[in-house]
């Protein structure tokens, strides 16, 4: 895809995905907070079907989607896309700022909307804090849009099936967060809107800012003439 083209696709979708974040945002605030189409139903559906063996695997997977490991792969990410030491450096900071600054805009959106969770009674996680958007959902969605990123610029094979794997892995840590009580689904929803608009954001700026590759390396052979 041509530098151009792929400028203008990040800064469609990120136009888009704001927009439907935006009115996502305007709808729970006008209904106070409560839930939305949907949501109670999941939520009641959640706390009837809870097994054991599913309730743990379910907390093993959420606890994945926040503290050390989303910060652990975006470094992972980071050193993929590199090629050279300094790109490393380069590629491991930016990733890391991405997320950190995505988490931090998240949680300014999360106590300005101030939206209570579900029923404590319902509960199978501990959980704090506001509820829109989910903060599992947001980080562990950026961290997988990072990371598969990386796996496409960089993996020369089998990199469709380890993509497909890592995407599932950001859905699952969402949809845990309504399995365990803690979120409505439409707060989940809003999390998967928010870190799409963020990372394609991330994505614009950086392919605007970027020098381009193939001018430089012209550039060098001249010189080298």
């Amino acid at each position: 895809m041509r530098r151009e083209d792929a400028s203008d696709l990040a800064g469609s979708t990120a136009v888009g995905t704001l927009v439907a974040f935006a009115l996502l945002a305007l709808t729970v605030s006008g209904r106070a907070g409560g839930p939305l189409f949907g949501d109670a139903d999941l939520f009641d559906w959640s706390v009837t079907h809870r097994p054991s063996v599913a309730v743990a695997m379910a907390r093993a997977v959420t606890y994945t989607g926040t503290g050390f490991v989303p910060y652990a792969l975006v470094v992972l990410a980071g050193l993929l896309v590199g090629r050279t030491a300094r790109q490393r450096i380069f590629s491991v900071a930016a990733a890391l700022l991405c997320l950190a600054a995505g988490q931090a805009v998240r949680y300014g959106l999360m106590s300005l909307i101030a939206r209570p969770r579900p029923a404590t009674a319902g509960w199978s996680t501990h959980a704090s804090g506001w509820s829109f958007p989910s903060g599992h959902t947001t980080t562990s969605a950026i961290t997988a849009g990072l990371l598969v990123l990386a796996v496409l610029a960089r993996a020369s094979r089998g990199r469709g099936p380890l993509a497909l794997a890592i995407g599932c892995w950001g859905v699952l840590v969402g949809l845990t967060r309504v399995y365990l009580g803690v979120h409505w689904f439409s707060d989940v929803l809003g999390g998967w809107l928010f870190a799409l608009c963020w990372l394609s954001l991330s994505a614009y700026v950086v392919i605007r800012l970027a020098p381009p590759v193939r001018r430089r390396f012209h550039r060098a052979r001249l010189w080298a003439r």
